[in-house]
């Protein structure tokens, strides 16, 4: 192969490693605002099961009856699992019910935010900082 094909496979292998997605792991102040604490009791309308970080989508009625479905971060899925979690029939997280959510708002003013806690139906109380649902 000559000089020149190898100039051309080194640009066009370059080319394909931009179009791969970063996988940097990114920081929880860099995107909330710990000095903008909101606490909401909510309808659980969604639940995404992803990594790095689940996602919990909460319906929230306002005093004017306007409702808002708010985004919470959580750890990730495979902590929530270990938590029981992931199993609705088993105490977890189940669309339809109602949680009380306790974190810190997005920095970017839309309705999104980290969760520090999360009250569950039957009166638990789970504590989800940084990663660890112990709050260790």
């Amino acid at each position: 192969m000559s000089g020149k094909h190898w100039g051309a496979l080194a640009v066009f292998c370059g080319l394909l490693l931009t179009a791969i997605p970063s996988m940097a792991h990114h920081s929880v102040a860099a995107e909330y605002d710990f000095d903008k604490p909101v606490e909401f009791k909510g309808t659980l309308v969604q639940m995404e099961w992803i990594n790095p970080h689940a996602m919990l989508h909460l319906e929230v009625t306002a005093a004017d009856g306007s409702k808002t479905v708010w985004i919470f971060q959580t750890t990730g899925a495979g902590a929530l699992r270990q938590k029981g979690l992931a199993r609705a029939e088993q105490g977890g997280l189940a669309v339809g019910q109602t949680y009380t959510i306790a974190g810190f708002a997005a920095k970017n003013g839309k309705p999104m935010g980290f969760i520090k806690t999360l009250k569950m139906p039957d009166g638990r109380l789970i504590t989800m900082w940084f990663g660890d649902p112990n709050g260790n």
